[in-house]
């Protein structure tokens, strides 16, 4: 009998300490969560920066585009202007002559 609860004791006391690791490994697995679920914040956080970044960079290089585009024409324009200034005054050289 005495063997019997000598092994009864045992048994509980590896039954407790199963339950408390149990208990030990939930609140790991919870603390795990929560530090994977502010991380996935945080990412989310930096993703949604460098996004709005992005977004504010690709409208600042489209206004710049269209500067350079008007620009171009104004400098094509002049360009034109001048050539046209040129052949007049050739002409009116070569009158003259």
């Amino acid at each position: 009998m005495e063997q019997e609860t000598i092994l009864k004791e045992i048994l509980n006391a590896l039954k407790l300490h199963g339950e408390h690791m149990d208990k030990r490994f939930d609140e790991m697995d919870k603390k795990f969560d929560k530090r994977l679920d502010d991380l996935n914040s945080k990412m989310d956080e930096g993703f949604t920066k460098v996004n709005q970044r992005f977004d504010r960079l690709e409208k600042k290089v489209e206004g710049n585009r269209v500067e350079l585009t008007e620009t171009q024409e104004t400098t094509d324009f002049i360009l034109s202007k001048t050539a046209q200034h040129e052949k007049k005054l050739r002409q009116l050289s070569d009158q003259h002559q």
